[in-house]
């Protein structure tokens, strides 16, 4: 079960420092109502996330975070493409960058017309979705996703949605691991990952992933010591193909903590390939 050196990571969520952390979750703060969520310092789950990473100044966040990848043995990562330093990453370092967009089912067919653009000029490989987080929530199965999820099916791109309790103190329905269901079986082609945890549901997800060939979980959000058990013991059974690795720098995780505590994770020998990078590259098309 000894954790691979050298395999070239591929992390399923980083981001582009710079920021501030405004820009980053304010599109929130309509709907927080207890005053600790609407003062928070870096991030509105800081209740969870203790030691949010401070990120050194710098002049050129892009190549500070290559460095960083490099640092950490990542070869590759997803980032968002929301913001111009994302955008720039991209096309400085197409080889080490890959981008998601992060739909708003709330805009019809505007949105649809938007993935496309995005698709077509920045050669996304992925759309995201927080279903607790737009305004107004949408849940995971609501007919407003549905012309994104066609979209995604028709341009050959991976849904990544985070189910599951939200960390901000936010309404959970909307993210129910049971919407799911639904969605995959209507839409048969569609490529369906979840991130964020999926708890308390995690017993469900693997029983949808058994149930669904396109269903995929990734790991973002949580330190290695806290992933699920049942993921943990799917991935080492059935389910080596389906659990991706995905940290959460540097919104809340530190590369320094996630790479210190992967080696302890019991994953077999013939997982790890695929969890730190195989399973990224087949679902991403890398």
């Amino acid at each position: 079960m000894a954790y691979p050196k050298d395999i070239g990571v591929i992390d399923c969520m980083l981001q582009i420092p710079g920021q501030s952390s405004r820009e980053w979750y304010d599109f929130m703060q309509p709907l927080f109502m207890d005053e600790q969520s609407k003062n928070y310092s870096k991030m509105p789950v800081e209740y969870m996330f203790r030691n949010v990473p401070d990120i050194s100044d710098t002049e050129d966040y892009v190549a500070y975070t290559v460095d960083k990848m490099d640092a950490f043995g990542i070869d590759k990562a997803m980032i968002g493409v929301q913001h111009e330093t994302s955008v720039q990453a991209l096309k400085r370092y197409p080889d080490r960058f890959f981008g998601s967009y992060h739909a708003n089912p709330n805009n019809g067919m505007a949105e649809v017309r938007k993935i496309i653009e995005m698709h077509e000029t920045l050669g996304i490989k992925s759309v995201t979705g927080f279903p607790s987080g737009t305004l107004p929530q949408v849940p995971i199965n609501d007919k407003r996703w549905y012309p994104i999820y066609a979209k995604c099916v028709e341009l050959d791109l991976p849904f990544s949605c985070t189910v599951g309790v939200p960390g901000p103190r936010i309404p959970m329905g909307p993210q129910k691991v049971e919407l799911i269901d639904e969605v995959c079986w209507f839409f048969p082609e569609l490529t369906f990952i979840m991130r964020h945890g999926a708890e308390p549901w995690t017993d469900l997800a693997v029983k949808l992933m058994l149930k669904y060939p396109n269903l995929y979980y990734m790991t973002s959000a949580f330190a290695p010591k806290h992933y699920p058990k049942s993921i943990i013991d799917y991935a080492n059974t059935r389910g080596s193909k389906k659990i991706m690795y995905a940290g959460y720098w540097p919104m809340g995780l530190s590369l320094e903590r996630i790479f210190a505590e992967l080696p302890n994770v019991p994953f077999k020998d013939d997982v790890w390939p695929r969890f730190l990078r195989d399973n990224a590259t087949k679902v991403f098309k890398l």
